[in-house]
């Protein structure tokens, strides 16, 4: 069932989505060859609970033991922080990140080049970015769900890209996954129709190579099945009359 939130869960979920932001600031500045993915949720979890009432959305979330997802290079979503998986000069780091706060949630994941990167690597992550934007932007009152993918998928396949299939965004509220599903690929005008109080989780993720994927034996980390390179970011929008609203903006 797809949720329409009131005025008070849109703003709870814009408080979460500033923590959020601001978790994603810090790791942007914090991140550097030599830190381990597991100092990355260090830093994450004390500064989301150093704001009063808000804990970290994952940390339990059907069994996930950290605060951050930390994905390196290949690996496209729910990679999980060690002190072992040290970050090297070069890597991509996406760093994914939920808050909770009074009753509900924010969602929000950006991808880190770690020092100097390769120019294959700058256009992956600059072309995901551009892939969130037109998702963005086709997150209009009136708009479909098809709408938000087709809008993804166009600009990923443009620049020779894959789009990962098997993992998609998600509606978002009081759980933290809810519908509807938001793939990264789509018809025009299908799925369901965007309305006011709706909010979602954008989140493309973006391959270098054959967008297949497959499961590490941690159960958690999705890797691309070629070794190819992967890009993952992702805002939580709320849609509005005034069309759609970021509320997990860095700073």
């Amino acid at each position: 069932m797809i949720t329409l939130k009131s005025p008070r869960e849109l703003e709870a979920m814009a408080h979460a989505g500033r923590i959020v932001g601001g978790t994603l600031a810090l790791l942007r500045r914090e991140t550097r060859a030599g830190h381990s993915t597991e100092d990355l949720d260090r830093m994450a979890e004390a500064f989301i609970r150093s704001h009063p009432g808000a804990t970290p959305s994952f940390k339990g979330l059907y069994g996930f033991p950290k605060t951050l997802c930390t994905s390196i290079n290949e690996e496209i979503v729910h990679g999980i922080p060690s002190t072992k998986r040290v970050l090297r000069e070069g890597n991509i780091v996406s760093v994914d990140v939920g808050v909770h706060f009074e009753g509900m949630h924010a969602d929000s994941a950006t991808t880190i080049a770690v020092g100097e990167v390769s120019p294959e690597a700058q256009r992956l992550l600059a072309v995901t970015q551009e892939c969130l934007a037109a998702g963005i932007a086709a997150a209009r009152l009136g708009n479909h769900v098809g709408d938000i993918g087709h809008a993804v998928q166009g600009v990923a396949e443009k620049a020779g890209y894959g789009v990962v299939r098997e993992l998609v965004g998600h509606g978002i509220g009081a759980r933290f996954h809810e519908e509807p599903q938001v793939p990264n690929y789509g018809v025009p005008k299908r799925g369901p129709r965007l309305l006011e109080g709706m909010t979602l989780a954008i989140e493309p993720m973006i391959t270098l190579g054959d967008p297949a994927t497959k499961t590490l034996p941690d159960k958690w980390t999705v890797v691309t099945a070629d070794g190819s390179l992967s890009a993952h970011f992702e805002h939580t929008v709320a849609i509005t009359k005034d069309g759609p609203k970021v509320l997990t903006a860095q700073d």
